[in-house]
């Protein structure tokens, strides 16, 4: 069945909507269904050469894909044969296709089985449609717009088409959004290079002929619907929190704590029970746990777990952070996990048996084998200027003992002034000057005469424990020269926000990554230990790479049910937002 409300001015209308589209995009909603022929004239994206399954992207930098819709639409080829040979149906769809224009896949899809009609079966019944449509209808399960595919126009078609060429317009406009269906199910309603220029990933896109062909098979095609989502459980848990949420929503949200004096544990205020009421409603606490105005027991403890899954201090103290989390509005965490459901589509199925994943918004890392995490630690991450991007990229070796090679912006914006005060001033630092293999004694140049356009010299720090990139390195080479390191900076890792560095990732325990990744080649800790104390550069090739993939999620559930938000530091939130509420409006 589908479910349709009736609009004031009488219109059906597809039930619901995501929330971010509403809050960004308002009554625009209740436009009118996108049209086809807009969808045929680059609405729709063309196939890119890729592989069928959603696996992990290719980690060579420069063989980045096109966007998805990069290609031309095209008119179907001439066929080898006489039109007027085709049946009555199929020489309909045929001058359906020849009326518009199309994308080529789905073209050529129809082209292959000689104009026969996809949808319509041997028996004259649109029972396919019926499921495709109630799928489009469905769509906001998976935080997409419904209106986006037309399902209650569809529908209507369905039941009224009389004439052949009825039912050969509405079978061609069913495989265009089938396939726009599809493909934002399966790789994401934007692209992410598009929406920003630090997110270097290239979701798989569906090939329209394959998508089509499967459905021209009549095997199953609710299997062919389970295959197009994300199949990843990160991806399962975040749809069904949505789904719990909307129904918090529905019920009346999340009650505001008020305002007032910083709360500690122990402390006797009016705002206990009204605190106590707030995390019954996200589930931190039992209804009934706790009553009075003493805020002690279970509700300490229910804070605690509210601050640890919002990347807060875990001290139970409610202060001006926490007062500002526990009072965010339901339908703002709403829109969080719709833009990370969009991020998760972006991500392939399969990260890689072993894998390290670092998620920037958390400041976090793991590195999982075979679906268990094996190692967790804390990191810090680029500054809001200094953003550190998304990309997957293999680990190939690390290098224990490092030189520092200093980035000339850092050698010219930081390092220059001090030079012109004092030739001497990183000396102290160990960092030695070269103009190109040569060294230069510092005291030797006049430092004056130079600036960002015309610096020769080429600035590095020797190995030690002083060295900015610690005892040791995690290199997957990459266009950004982005990588993972030690640092002598230990005391940023006790802070709940760790956005400090100029883009690199530092992390809280090297050696015990170092352990978990170089096990397997004989490595222990001990041995590793002995080879940092030895002050020898050393590098250590891993015999199999390891995928390396930084993310941006600012909405997760884990596996033991815990619901996870972060702020968004970066205004990535933002900025898919937009993008999001633009390409939905532009596309009604």
């Amino acid at each position: 069945m589908f479910f349709v409300r009736t609009c004031r001015d009488g219109r059906k209308t597809a039930a619901s909507w995501t929330t971010a589209a509403l809050l960004l995009a308002g009554a625009s909603l209740l436009a009118a269904p996108l049209g086809v022929d807009a969808l045929a004239q680059g609405a729709l994206p063309v196939s890119k050469p890729q592989a069928a399954a959603r696996t992990a992207p290719s980690t060579s930098a420069a063989a980045s894909p096109a966007p998805a819709n990069a290609l031309p639409a095209a008119q179907p080829a001439a066929p080898a044969f006489d039109p007027a040979t085709l049946p009555p149906l199929s020489a309909a769809v045929y001058s359906a296709l020849q009326a518009r224009t199309v994308p080529e896949k789905i073209a050529l899809a129809y082209q292959a089985r000689q104009y026969k009609p996809l949808w319509l079966d041997d028996d004259g019944v649109f029972e396919t449609a019926h499921l495709a449509i109630n799928a489009f209808a469905s769509a906001n399960d998976h935080a997409l717009n419904p209106e986006n595919y037309d399902p209650i126009g569809l529908a209507a078609r369905v039941e009224s088409a009389a004439t052949e060429a009825d039912k050969a317009q509405l079978d061609v406009d069913l495989s265009l959004q089938f396939v726009r269906y599809a493909t934002h199910l399966s790789s994401g309603r934007v692209q992410p290079n598009e929406v920003n220029k630090a997110l270097n990933i290239f979701p798989h896109v569906p090939d329209p002929l394959a998508l089509l062909q499967e459905v021209g098979n009549r095997g199953s095609f609710a299997d062919v619907l389970d295959n197009l989502a994300p199949i990843s459980p990160s991806y399962a848990r975040l749809k069904l929190r949505l789904a719990q949420y909307r129904e918090k929503a529905a019920n009346g949200g999340f009650t505001v704590v008020p305002d007032g004096e910083v709360l500690k544990p122990g402390m006797t205020d009016v705002r206990v029970p009204v605190l106590a009421q707030r995390m019954e409603q996200e589930d931190y606490l039992e209804p009934g746990a706790h009553s009075g105005e003493i805020y002690d027991g279970t509700l300490v403890q229910a804070v605690k777990d509210f601050q640890s899954y919002h990347g807060l201090s875990v001290d139970a103290v409610i202060g001006k952070e926490t007062l500002a989390q526990i009072n965010v509005p339901i339908r703002q965490r709403l829109i969080q996990m719709e833009l990370n459901m969009e991020r998760r589509r972006w991500m392939p199925d399969d990260l890689g048996d072993t894998y390290i994943f670092v998620n920037l918004a958390d400041q976090n890392l793991k590195v999982v084998k075979q679906g268990h995490t094996m190692h967790t630690a804390r990191v810090v991450v680029g500054k809001p200027f200094h953003a550190t991007p998304v990309f997957s990229h293999n680990m190939t070796y690390v290098e224990i003992n490092p030189y520092w090679t200093v980035p000339s912006s850092i050698a010219t914006n930081e390092y220059l002034p001090k030079l012109r005060k004092d030739p001497t001033a990183l000396s102290a630092q160990n960092i030695r000057i070269f103009k190109g293999d040569t060294e230069v004694a510092p005291t030797q140049v006049a430092w004056n005469s130079y600036s960002a356009g015309n610096f020769p010299f080429r600035l590095r720090q020797d190995p030690g424990k002083s060295n900015a990139l610690g005892r040791i390195k995690f290199m997957f080479p990459n266009k950004f020269n982005i990588y993972i390191h030690d640092t002598p900076s230990k005391s940023l890792f006790s802070q709940s926000e760790r956005f400090f560095s100029h883009g690199c990732i530092r992390v809280s325990d090297p050696f015990g990554l170092a352990e978990v990744l170089l096990g397997d080649q004989g490595y222990s800790l001990p041995q590793l230990d002995a080879l940092r104390d030895s002050g020898e550069r050393k590098v250590i090739t891993l015999k199999t790479p390891i995928p390396v993939h930084l993310t941006y999620l600012t909405a997760w559930m884990n596996k033991d049910g815990s619901t996870h938000f972060r702020k968004d530091i970066y205004g990535r939130d933002e900025t898919l937002l937009k993008a999001l509420a633009k390409a939905m409006t532009d596309n009604l």
